[in-house]
């Protein structure tokens, strides 16, 4: 499968050594932005119960809007790798303006979805009034984020398509370390700011977007290795034609990313909906959501940041017209996810119960959390292959079929099966995690297949094409 056995094991190192140096520097950049949700759920959680329980729903919506948002923007990746790969260099810049100008329009439609998503997101929830203020707060200041996220995803997606990753790292982890004294700041009230508990999360992490996005758009205009791509060498005015571009490809893609991450908010929304019980409160199962999930995506931005090096090695060889080598660095993705995603189940077989103290000193929330853990090291082998065989599909520009994959799974076996086990046989939130196991086994099987029949279908156009041209070269009236 992949031609995993057709190169020599130095050809698997070399490939594997391309993927990790690509990878490492944009797996410590999601750590860090991933890391300011961590800070946030853990300062949260000091503030109080209904504190935590307010940032775990606020954060749930933010998350949705803001990774379909940014799985459209994940387009500009395999477009600009395979004009790198291509040579088209004096193409490039006028790509990534395009990309900021659509970062900029998709983060300001973001936040006006985070704002007009206040009243109807209060009116579903029958929780405290103190918890649902402090989410209606959260949820308005952390909207002001949307534009200089998205806007960073631009600026990402040129960055590590020109294999320059070490610039987002670098900067990703100043504005970590920024959010934690920000976070202080604004939950506690220090400095003469009000105390603003939960929703202050939500002011800290506007603020550290901005600066995110700010700081790395300064770095890749001031580099030297960026100049003779020429990405601020002029203004360009949006180019629809460009945009629409974008989006074709782009909006398949936070298809996906919305199916997945939706079956995540979903669940966190419906065991909001649970009664209490003798195992804990509502806000008891809130909380000890917010624990796995938090956990969970930092485990996840392993295969993620492989996957992104998956789409950018995939495109530039692609760009090369060198199908074969395609091929076989999606093979190495894949196994090096197999491999990851049995060590991050160890973790947290091994360690759910430390890991969940980190957040809280509640007992009740402790005990529902680590039982929870021990389903999320169950999915972590087919999350980590779904993942990477996405991403692997996304360097050939197939986003279809993905989305239309991960409906079936997400959707079809893990969500409604969840609801099913959860609120008709009385498995309450154990029910929904069962369910993920379930869906996203199913989705790394058909994903791998896909990719595994699209990219011989490649090798196969390929090798046509390069009948094609050798015939036109042979006789020249072809």
């Amino acid at each position: 499968m992949l031609d995993i056995a057709k190169y020599p094991i130095a050809t698997y190192k070399k490939e594997l050594s391309a993927l990790v140096s690509l990878a490492m520097p944009m797996l410590l950049a999601q750590i860090a932005q991933v890391g300011t949700s961590f800070v946030d759920t853990i300062m949260a959680g000091g503030a109080g119960k209904g504190d935590l329980a307010a940032v775990a729903l606020g954060s749930s919506l933010f998350t949705t809007v803001y990774v379909t948002l940014l799985g459209v923007m994940v387009a500009l990746s395999p477009m600009i790798a395979q004009k790198h790969g291509a040579g088209q260099t004096e193409q490039i810049g006028e790509m990534g303006r395009q990309g900021l100008w659509y970062g900029l329009i998709t983060g300001v439609l973001g936040m006006f979805i985070m704002w007009a998503a206040i009243t109807p997101f209060k009116a579903f929830f029958d929780l405290s009034a103190q918890t649902l203020a402090i989410t209606e707060d959260y949820l308005w200041f952390i909207g002001f984020a949307m534009p200089a996220a998205m806007i960073h995803r631009g600026l990402h997606a040129y960055a590590s398509s020109l294999n320059r990753p070490k610039a987002i790292m670098i900067v990703s982890w100043l504005c970590f370390l920024a959010n934690i004294p920000l976070n202080w700041i604004f939950v506690y009230g220090k400095f003469g700011m009000p105390a603003l508990g939960g929703a202050g999360c939500g002011v800290a992490t506007a603020i550290v977007f901005w600066l995110n996005t700010l700081i790395l758009g300064i770095y890749i205009a001031k580099d030297r290795y960026f100049k003779p791509f020429g990405l601020m060498d002029k203004f360009s005015p949006p180019n629809l034609k460009t945009l629409v571009e974008i989006t074709r490809l782009g909006l398949p893609i936070g298809l996906s990313f919305f199916i997945e991450v939706s079956l995540f908010t979903c669940i966190m929304f419906f065991v909001a909906r649970l009664k209490g019980d003798a195992s804990g409160t509502t806000e008891d199962y809130v909380a000890a959501q917010q624990i796995a999930i938090s956990l969970s995506s930092l485990l996840y931005m392993l295969p993620q940041s492989l996957g992104i090096a998956a789409t950018v090695r995939t495109g530039f060889y692609l760009g090369q017209h060198r199908a074969h080598r395609a091929r076989y660095v999606s093979g190495v993705a894949i196994i090096s996810a197999i491999i990851m995603s049995f060590v991050t189940a160890a973790i947290l077989i091994t360690m759910r119960h430390p890991l969940a103290t980190i957040y809280t000193d509640d007992l009740a929330v402790i005990g529902i959390a680590a039982t929870v853990l021990m389903y999320a090291a169950a999915f972590q082998l087919g999350d980590a292959v779904q993942c990477v065989a996405s991403s692997a599909l996304r360097g050939y520009k197939i986003t279809n079929v993905p989305m239309m994959i991960h409906l079936l799974a997400f959707w079809g076996c893990g969500l409604l099966p969840g609801y099913i086990l959860a609120f008709h046989y009385g498995f309450g939130i154990y029910g929904f995690w069962m369910a993920l196991v379930v869906s996203l086994l199913v989705a790394a099987i058909f994903l791998t297949w896909y990719l595994e029949v699209h990219s011989k279908k490649a090798i196969r156009q390929q090798k046509q094409l390069n009948r094609t041209g050798q015939n036109k070269a042979d006789n020249p009236t072809f």
